[in-house]
């Protein structure tokens, strides 16, 4: 009969009775469900964006990338060797051309990032259609090929906004090979006085003039980073504009499991005996993962403190209300109340409050979570604000992934620290004598 006694006794002083007590009550309910919903939000943002910056990443760039520290003259050798190492799928590898460059259309410059491929042995490792617009939209809905002939660009739809082109329109790229032959021809000419000044046409003969590029195509990844900076051209031409001729800066691979890819980039290394070497995707992202997980972790950290600090006004309010039936506890202990049951009486209170707050607050979580966007949206729309900006967090809505184990351990974390701030006041109306408490008045 302890269980029935003490839930009996807890419950009725739960009722509300218009006094300060009740007050205080649903103030601590309110900053357990204030707790619990900011927590479940912000970590389950925060682990969206982990996710969805890997598969960007992942959809986008290979998950290794070999190099030699120069130019890659031999890459048509290393290829056959690295197809046959275990992990690497077949025909996965392809050879790229990568570097800054300018782009220019209609007066208009914008650095960017030049990415040369071979179309046909780029697919196989990166689903290309999907991140492409065509004149007719995106390539995957309408079913049509990468065509990407000599002379032509595939635009990030970012930096193509920004130069103001469009599907059709010429851009020009200037690469660093053909600005370094530029420069060296004017130097030339300044250290020769004597010299006769020197034609387009004669500049023609000696260095690498920038063509005209049609634009057959815009990017739309959904990632900011790459939509606002990259450009995809044929092999040839990125060599042509970098002066490679048949060399390459690296090859690219897609292994069968990107999240194991350090056993696969340990056998390529002593596969290639120190020709090349490989540095993996999360290696060339491992500052941005790593500020990630540390402010994950820093956050869960000091919003737990608004948890901690409802379960202060939990303690606060069983304190008052040990103080207030000071009496009835002597008489509870007169009639053969053993300490126990006096213990379970506020404990099962207080217990009360943080399972109920926990509740509502995992409720209130998983709504905001729902509507995050259009939330967003309206705040933006009403307050002019700019939550959560494309151009700085790279994704054009917020990313939310809800990890059961993540709201399992803040749920039962918050109830945890509720039940124990109630411990306290219910051991001390516990240890009351029933002599003194009866003297009460």
């Amino acid at each position: 009969m302890q269980a029935p006694f003490s839930l009996f006794l807890a419950l009725r002083y739960l009722r509300p009775k218009r006094t300060f007590v009740s007050v205080i009550t649903v103030i601590s309910v309110l900053g357990v469900t204030l707790g619990i919903a900011v927590l479940i939000v912000v970590i389950s943002v925060m682990t969206g964006f982990d996710r969805m910056l890997q598969k960007a990443i992942l959809g986008f760039e290979p998950h290794l990338r070999i190099t030699n520290g120069e130019v890659m003259r031999n890459w048509r050798e290393i290829i056959p060797r690295v197809e046959k190492v275990p992990g690497v799928l077949p025909e996965a590898v392809a050879p790229y051309v990568q570097g800054p460059v300018l782009v220019e259309h209609e007066g208009r410059v914008n650095p960017a990032v030049v990415r040369g491929i071979n179309v046909e042995m780029e697919e196989k490792l990166i689903d290309l259609p999907k991140f492409v617009i065509g004149k007719n939209g995106p390539l995957k809905s309408t079913g049509e090929a990468v065509d990407l002939p000599s002379d032509s660009v595939i635009i990030g739809k970012e930096l193509a906004a920004e130069l103001g082109a469009r599907i059709g329109d010429e851009v020009t790229i200037y690469a660093p090979g053909n600005i370094h032959g530029i420069i060296e021809e004017i130097r030339r000419e300044s250290d020769d006085p004597k010299a006769k000044p020197r034609t387009l046409a004669d500049l023609k003969q000696d260095i690498v003039i920038p063509a005209p590029m049609k634009v057959v195509g815009l990017i739309n990844s959904g990632t900011n980073s790459f939509d606002a900076n990259f450009l995809l051209v044929p092999l040839f031409n990125a060599q042509e504009l970098y002066g490679l001729k048949d060399g390459v800066h690296g090859l690219s691979v897609k292994t069968v499991d990107p999240y194991t890819v350090k056993t696969t980039q340990r056998a390529i290394d002593d596969a290639l005996d120190g020709l090349a070497f490989s540095t993996s995707w999360y290696d060339e992202n491992r500052e941005r993962f790593d500020a990630i997980r540390m402010e994950r972790h820093v956050m869960f950290v000091i919003l737990f403190f608004i948890v901690i600090v409802a379960a202060f006004g939990i303690m606060n309010t069983l304190i008052t209300v040990t103080v207030q039936k000071t009496r009835e506890i002597g008489i509870m202990k007169a009639l053969g109340a053993r300490t126990g049951q006096i213990i379970w009486v506020f404990l099962a209170q207080g217990m009360f409050v943080g399972a109920f707050g926990t509740v509502i607050g995992l409720g209130t979580g998983l709504t905001l979570l729902h509507y995050r966007n259009s939330f967003r949206d309206w705040l933006n729309h009403t307050f002019h604000l700019s939550i959560f900006p494309p151009g700085i967090y790279e994704f054009d809505g917020i990313p939310a992934e809800v990890v059961p184990k993540d709201v399992a351990i803040i749920c039962l974390g918050a109830f945890f620290i509720c039940s124990l701030a109630a411990l306290i006041p219910a051991w001390v109306a516990a240890r009351l004598d029933p002599v003194k408490a009866l003297r009460v008045d």
